[in-house]
């Protein structure tokens, strides 16, 4: 998640240098055609064209607003994350009456949290693919190594080599978490009231991972999508030639020399607008999967990392880890 408030220029030229370059070409192609080469035909009406770009900005406007929504939804779960983990934190620290249980109790909710998070990393076939720039910016934090790696500060060395065959690393944890609660019980070491209220937390935890992987599982669909990109793409390999029709107007204040430079802007303002409305998409696109560890996505590593702070504390610990801190502005 981008946390600055303005978006620096380096990240901006990340993402768009490769665009302009194109874009500069393509507005060059169509200026030199028709004003060397006299290719006339290439004039297109701008009329027609404005009605285009109106309709592709509406396209634009209904993709980014369900794609603002997808991210939003995953925040809001891992808000409830934050929240549910005190939760269970406390409940482990007052119901459960052997004190030497408690750090493995909440150390293995700290195992999953981290699972959870790096299984939701994942890349998939519809991840989308930037760049070498910008990919290179996103590999820095390393978030996509194995599920495991992250659970070897939280847990024994056997539970760990067992995690090492389960598929959904994630739901094993809660499932021990579970297993756990019923030998407290039977060690009568918990009540059979206190099962029922740690199980319920058990159970909205399921829930929030749940909620997580149907986001992460299911894409955006791709109707919406897909065509998003074609109608923009579309719309700005035509904005060069309806332009013609605008700056190639006889402007009978201005000198011969006057009115070529003023055609020329052309490319300047075609460049512009085109810049615009892939922008416009492409912030779409970006948000469209929130747990992807990009510039507008979920910051779980940061969550993770603060939830482990509040829990090692309620444990009365003192060697605390430090905050993540953000790296180019991005906190992830």
């Amino acid at each position: 998640m981008y946390i600055k408030r303005n978006i620096s220029f380096g990240i901006i030229l990340r993402y768009a240098w490769k665009n302009v370059i194109f874009f500069v070409f393509w507005a060059g192609l169509a200026f030199f055609l028709f004003q060397e080469l006299g290719w006339d035909f290439l004039r297109i009406p701008f009329q027609p064209l404005s009605v285009i770009g109106i309709a592709v900005a509406f396209y634009i406007g209904f993709k980014n607003s369900q794609s603002y929504d997808r991210f939003w939804e995953g925040r809001k779960i891992w808000g409830g994350i934050v929240n549910y983990s005190r939760t269970w934190t406390i409940q482990v620290l007052g119901l459960v009456q052997d004190k030497g249980e408690h750090q493995q109790l909440v150390y293995r909710h700290l195992a999953w949290i981290n699972a959870l998070r790096v299984q939701l990393r994942q890349p998939t076939s519809f991840t989308i693919r930037e760049n070498r720039a910008v990919e290179a910016l996103f590999k820095r934090h390393g978030e996509r190594n194995p599920v495991c790696d992250v659970t070897t500060s939280f847990l024994q060395p056997d539970e760990i080599a067992d995690l090492e065959e389960r598929k959904n690393v994630a739901t094993h944890l809660v499932k021990k978490q579970a297993l756990e609660i019923d030998r407290l019980l039977k060690e009568d070491k918990i009540t059979e009231f206190d099962k029922q209220l740690m199980h319920g937390v058990l159970e909205e935890l399921y829930n929030l991972q749940g909620k997580c992987e149907r986001i992460k599982n299911t894409p955006f669909p791709r109707q919406y999508a897909y065509f998003s990109t074609v109608f923009c793409w579309i719309f700005v390999l035509l904005i060069p030639f309806g332009l013609l029709d605008v700056f190639h107007g006889q402007v009978l204040s201005l000198t011969e020399e006057a009115q070529l430079i003023y055609r020329w802007l052309l490319v300047p303002f075609s460049v512009l607008i085109s810049w615009i409305f892939v922008t416009m998409e492409k912030v779409g696109s970006n948000s469209e999967d929130p747990f992807e560890g990009r510039i507008n996505d979920v910051p779980m590593t940061a969550l993770c990392r603060t939830i482990e702070i509040d829990l090692r504390d309620m444990l009365d610990e003192e060697a605390l880890p430090a905050k993540v801190g953000p790296k180019d502005g991005i906190l992830y």
